[in-house]
């Protein structure tokens, strides 16, 4: 089995090079395809890149695109392993991740995607916001499409998926801006259902440069626009996401009130 991460970056020279080393220590019985598209950053991030020219496992590009969206549909179509993901460049995996991934996928042959448990970590790596992170994993072992309707409870850089189901649901829409996952999310959902794997896999890095580290309103409402593309006639999924959407939203507001 072989295993493609794309990782989308620009200006993230910061954290990159850690990203990249947690990548390729990642060790299994799989090929690893680590695919890095840069949307012509100044920052080094392309000297970086160009010191693992050697490294036969790397690939890379480095030329301006039209946004995170679209530098990671640029990866997707380079990829050539049989599972696919995307890891953002100042996120991590677990020790050991991509090879529970592959042994996951190779003991269930009819499993089109894979969803794991995932922390939250600061900028330095310590990990925050537990009480998110256990929410989340009670909703994905209770996991329905109507609940993924009403919420997304999915964290993107613990998800996988095989390539071909992949190329079948379609890339990742570019008109949007902070969830495209979940309208990918919600298009796989609708195709089947994600096999769920029970440890953490990934580490999501929240810190004060990136996007998701600003946290606002227009991208849970910009969620709640993508949840009305799909809940068709079902008026009461439709209300509980618009109810959801202020509860996130006023949770995260205390949360920085508080300092957590």
């Amino acid at each position: 089995m072989k295993i493609s991460i794309v990782t989308p970056t620009f200006n993230s020279r910061r954290f990159l090079a850690q990203t990249g080393d947690n990548i390729l220590s990642q060790q299994g019985p799989f090929e690893l395809e680590w695919l890095v598209v840069d949307g012509g950053s100044n920052d080094g991030t392309v000297e970086l890149l160009r010191s693992l020219n050697g490294e036969p496992r790397v690939r890379w590009l480095s030329e301006k695109d039209r946004g995170q969206s679209h530098a990671i549909n640029k990866g997707l179509a380079m990829a050539r392993g049989d599972v696919v993901a995307w890891l953002g460049a100042d996120d991590l995996y677990r020790h050991g991740a991509l090879a529970a991934v592959a042994d996951a996928f190779a003991a269930n042959p009819s499993a089109q995607w894979l969803v794991g448990r995932c922390d939250i970590i600061d900028a330095s790596g310590a990990v925050i916001r537990p009480s998110v992170s256990r929410y989340k994993e009670r909703s994905l072992r209770r996991y329905a499409y109507r609940s993924l309707l009403r919420e997304n409870f999915i964290s993107q850089p613990a998800v996988f998926w095989r390539r071909a189901f992949g190329e079948k649901v379609g890339p990742l829409d570019e008109s949007l801006h902070y969830t495209m996952d979940y309208d990918l999310w919600l298009r796989m959902g609708r195709e089947a259902p994600p096999l769920f794997l029970d440890r953490v896999l990934a580490q999501f890095r929240l810190h004060e440069t990136s996007k998701s580290g600003r946290v606002n309103r227009e991208q849970f409402d910009e969620q709640y626009r993508v949840a009305c593309r799909y809940v068709g006639a079902d008026r009461a999924s439709r209300w509980v996401h618009r109810f959801n959407v202020e509860k996130i939203v006023w949770a995260y507001r205390a949360m920085r009130v508080l300092g957590k």
